[in-house]
């Protein structure tokens, strides 16, 4: 059976049975036997053992013992506590767990809502103690239900309460038990003599957790560069280690070391160090490799649970700022080193456009970073077109991505370049156009599709000659809700845009005018508002430029998502990962590519499988300019020429492959479809956009510190805006919104607050 499946012998019906040395037996009851793994959720267990004899989903919990210990009996109540059920019973074939009903009493107060005089801190259960006549009065916290306790290892640990000291002025100790599989871990940091350490960080952290492990507060006579000395806090206690600095290198040694305690520690009766900053990082450290996405609420609460110490918010966020900058690096550092990753990115992937400016005080200003692979592979397998979207990034300083993304002939997006900015204004827009230019140059014509900001538009007319800029359809219509929202309701407004999006798709001038007048007829506004956003720029029917059918510029956008549902992470790491997902990208479709045996790319194979079903509806004919009619069931004609690759529908020429009238005449004539389409979505073309890589950066050699970087590079502003990272981008100042008018007077320049007519 593998270590990470059991099978559940489920028990409920009988009775716990308190033995003469504390521990508990289970007599009575039936039991089931079902199959659970890592993947099974907490909700579906319960669900399935509520089934098995009729209980309410509310009405019982469930537990089980750890191995060797039948004193406590432990809850499950998560996903994570059923993973920590089969590490405990790891090697074993079997586990019972027993059904609980939430009013049943356990002997020996192993269930905590057996007992009345407890106070309850989280997960941990705290017993009063009598000291004389007297009982220690115990505190309630809200209506939080008392739990038992959740050991994670079977090796206690006795705490006494951080805040039982401030709430007993009489001295009275309450002491409750943590059983934790982390603290354990920490037992051998410190080994003995002559224990090598790589820097004198790793050495402080290894003194630190070795302390709490074994329960004594620490003190520092020593803690600098070259040497660090410590020693038990304890009046009179011997306990005490030397480590110094082997010359020359970063490497720490210890010299000395007294290992025996005088002052009570591992004996099980000792108080925790206090709730540190340094503390506090070391236990969230651990925490934040697995779960990195922690907030400092949910932080406070694991940290009660699983350690019994209370945090105040603000406690868990510094506690959680220190250990993401000892396992990220400081994100103020992190701009130092942004030099010697843009040189090293350009030595291991020569032909790579990559620039860092920095502003006059030479604080962060822009990062572009167009690397060879996807440069050759944009111009040698993707189609003209690039789509321009910004990204505010999830970070402690102020940062945007912009992003230029293409399709490949599969229909995927594919990267070409991204540059990380301090702020998004025209001036850096113009910049970074600036610099996709000199990585694409010389190059065939570009159409881009962008926001219809005038200045982004001017960039782009300047920069790249003979380009077309299409204008992103979705910022488009959200502009139209935001400047006509009032007067329309979301209905309404929802009906304008639909047409507006059959008006642009619409191949035909006749499609497009119809599409219009359709929006006319409802709101005479929205007509004159969209007539003025020049439509030559979004309509298929007008426009010059070739968008094959893309009509947003969010796709890049949609790509790039994953950078903000990271951790908040230090600048040199966004790019590195960027560059290390690029990687993997260029990788996974150039080993998929491999196996393909078709002519055409699996998403055009498949577009003209329903061409060709739709073609078989259709009547051909040979028209007597050498072109042929096509017919449908309506009655409806247009004429193919294939020499041309042109159709009346004019579908043809805007996709780049056979409309399904082209489909139909085709296959009239015995031609080979594949040899009617566009290059761009050939297997050939997706293997070109996929066949140089990108290689790795080697980090040996990486600054760590101030000093050692080649050139300084200060972080920008502190971003100040909390929540979620909201969208921005700059609106066109090309449009007149709908003016100001009175519900009162009806007239044009004030509101009904202002309105003076009737007062």
């Amino acid at each position: 059976m593998p270590a990470d499946k059991l099978i559940v012998i489920c028990q409920s019906g009988g009775k716990f049975i308190s033995t003469s040395d504390g521990s508990l037996s289970y007599t009575g009851g039936e039991a089931h036997a079902i199959s659970i793994n890592r993947d099974s959720k907490f909700n579906e267990l319960k669900s399935e053992i509520a089934e098995m004899w009729s209980y309410n989903h509310d009405e019982f919990t469930i537990r089980y013992f750890v191995p060797g210990n039948r004193h406590t009996l432990i809850t499950i109540s998560s996903e994570k506590d059923i993973q920590r059920m089969i590490d405990f019973h790891e090697g074993s074939l079997t586990v019972d767990i027993f059904v609980v009903l939430i009013n049943e009493i356990l002997p020996n107060d192993a269930d905590a809502s057996a007992v009345p005089c407890s106070r309850s801190s989280g997960n941990t259960v705290v017993e009063p103690r009598s000291s004389g006549n007297t009982m220690v009065e115990p505190r309630s916290s809200g209506n939080t239900m008392v739990e038992p306790v959740t050991p994670l290892n079977v090796s206690p640990v006795n705490f006494v309460a951080g805040d039982m000291e401030e709430n007993n002025p009489s001295g009275n100790e309450a002491v409750y038990t943590i059983q934790n599989k982390l603290f354990k871990s920490w037992e051998n940091c410190i080994t003995g003599l002559h224990q090598q350490f790589n820097t004198v960080q790793e050495l402080r952290e290894a003194l630190r957790r070795y302390s709490i492990a074994h329960g004594f507060k620490l003190a520092f006579k020593h803690n600098d560069a070259t040497r660090v000395s410590a020693k038990c806090k304890a009046e009179g206690c011997p306990w005490r280690v030397h480590a110094s600095k082997l010359s020359t290198t970063p490497l720490f040694r210890i010299k000395r070391i007294i290992e025996t305690h005088m002052c009570g520690a591992e004996t099980g009766r000792f108080s925790p160090p206090k709730a540190s900053r340094k503390l506090v990082a070391t236990i969230v450290k651990e925490k934040l490799r697995d779960t990195p996405n922690f907030s400092p609420k949910e932080m406070a609460k694991q940290i009660r649970q699983e350690f019994g110490i209370e945090l105040r918010y603000s406690q868990a966020w510094r506690g959680m700022e220190i250990a993401k900058e000892e396992l990220q690096g400081s994100y103020k550092e992190a701009y130092n080193q942004l030099p010697w990753l843009c040189k090293k990115m350009q030595e291991t992937n020569p032909g790579s456009v990559i620039t860092l400016a920095t502003r006059e005080d030479q604080t962060f200003h822009r990062v572009f970073v167009a690397l060879h692979a996807s440069i050759f592979g944009f111009q040698n397998g993707c189609r003209p077109l690039i789509l321009l979207d910004s990204i505010l990034l999830k970070s402690k300083y102020q940062s945007d991505l912009l992003t230029a993304t293409a399709f490949d002939g599969n229909d995927g997006i594919f990267p070409v370049a991204f540059a990380i900015v301090d702020v998004i204004t025209d001036d850096n827009w113009h910049w970074f156009l600036e610099q996709l230019k000199s990585a694409l140059s010389p190059f065939q014509p570009i159409t881009f599709v962008a926001d219809r900001h005038i200045a982004l538009r001017q960039s782009i007319l300047l920069l790249f000659e003979d380009s077309h800029h299409g204008f992103c359809l979705h910022n488009l219509s959200e502009d139209l809700k935001k400047d006509l929202k009032g007067p329309h309701t979301e209905e309404v407004l929802n009906v304008i845009i639909g047409h507006l999006y059959d008006a642009a798709n619409s191949a035909t001038l006749d499609g497009f005018r119809r599409c219009i007048a359709s929006i006319k007829s409802i709101s005479p506004e929205a007509f004159e508002w969209i007539m003025q956003t020049v439509p030559e720029h979004w309509a298929n029917s007008l426009f010059e430029g070739s968008r094959f059918g893309h009509f947003t510029s969010r796709s890049g956008q949609s790509f790039y998502s994953w950078v903000n549902e990271l951790p908040t992470l230090p600048v040199v790491q966004i790019v590195d990962t960027i560059r290390q997902k690029l990687m993997e990208l260029i990788y996974s479709r150039k080993v998929e590519s491999d196996k393909w045996s078709t002519k055409l790319t699996p998403s055009l194979e498949n577009k003209l499988q329903k061409g060709i079903h739709k073609a078989k509806s259709l009547q051909v004919s040979l028209s007597p300019g050498g072109g042929f009619e096509v017919y449908d069931c309506f009655g409806d004609t247009n004429v193919v020429n294939i020499d041309t690759w042109n159709c009346s529908c004019r579908e043809w020429q805007l996709n780049g492959f056979p409309c399904y009238h082209a489909v139909a005449v085709l296959q009239h004539c015995n031609r080979d479809l594949c040899d009617y389409c566009s290059r761009y979505y050939t297997t050939d073309a997706y293997r070109l956009a996929y066949m140089e890589p990108i290689n790795p950066v080697p980090t040996a050699d990486k600054p760590v510190n101030k000093e050692s970087s080649p050139i300084q590079v200060k972080p920008p502003l502190l971003r100040l805006l909390s929540g979620p990272p909201k969208q921005r981008r700059i609106r066109s100042k090309g449009v007149i919104k709908r003016p100001l008018r009175c519900s009162k007077c009806k007239g044009v320049g004030h509101n009904r607050a202002t309105c003076h007519v009737f007062s």
